[in-house]
């Protein structure tokens, strides 16, 4: 495992060749490992132990609803206070998991390494909740519900946009990809790797907003934006949940 400390290298952002050599791809930090486990757990329980009532249940007390907001407080339960981020724990398939997964693991793990764990439970509930509430303000009333973890991968892929790519070029390596400086999002919006990923996420998302399924779709309507609204919160307000630069002489 890899420490949580967040410190940033002072100038230089290429990988000595020791630490390439020695820093494997699938090192993991135990949090997020932790958070797929949870996933993985909450979806065999929901899916596989649950019966048909219960399943029914457990959809509808954890799972994001946009007609909770448009119905008075007083004519419904306490369900709004908190489906708005439990939704994001909650899949519809395996493939659904799998897909939000992997994509957790290419780029959860340099933020949680950058942040640490308290800063990235932050960052996944804000994640969520503007997420879940971007795609209600679309869907305004709407009484389909909204699961899945897309709008929190989404944010931390637009978190990772902020310093994985070196300003220089390049792709990102996981031996250092955490400990770059944080670039402005005008260096960001610069650095041609980031924009290229950043278009052909958009691309992607609007595609499936247009009716063109992808790999990762579940069957059902994707919430093409919240992902977008994810991946604004992430790309814009990374700067809120950064740790502090710390330079060693």
């Amino acid at each position: 495992m890899t420490d949580n400390q967040g410190e940033i290298p002072q100038a230089n952002d290429a990988a000595p060749p020791e630490v390439r050599r020695k820093t494997p791809v699938f090192n993991l930090p135990g949090a997020l490992v932790a958070v797929i486990c949870l996933l993985v757990a909450v979806h065999v329980i929901s899916t596989y132990v649950l019966s048909d009532e219960g399943y029914g249940w457990f959809i509808f007390t954890f799972g994001f609803i946009p007609l909770r907001y448009a119905t008075p407080l007083s004519q419904q339960g306490m369900e709004w206070l908190w489906t708005p981020v439990t939704y994001s724990f909650l899949h519809g398939g395996i493939e659904h998991i799998l897909f939000n997964g992997l994509w957790l693991m290419a780029f959860g793990a340099p933020v949680l390494r950058r942040i640490g764990t308290l800063r990235f439970t932050l960052l996944w509930c804000v994640s969520a909740a503007v997420a879940a509430f971007g795609h209600a303000f679309l869907h305004w009333g709407d009484a389909t519900v909204l699961i899945g973890a897309s709008g929190v991968v989404s944010a931390l892929m637009g978190a990772a946009c902020r310093f994985v790519f070196p300003a220089h070029g390049g792709g990102y390596h996981p031996a250092i990809g955490h400990l770059l400086p944080r670039q402005s999002i005008l260096q960001s919006l610069s650095n041609r790797t980031v924009l290229i990923f950043t278009l052909m996420w958009l691309f992607g998302n609007l595609l499936i907003a247009f009716g063109i399924p992808l790999m990762g779709d579940v069957g059902g309507e994707v919430a093409w934006d919240a992902h977008i609204f994810g991946f604004l919160l992430g790309f814009l307000f990374f700067g809120l949940f950064d740790r502090k630069i710390v330079i060693r002489g």
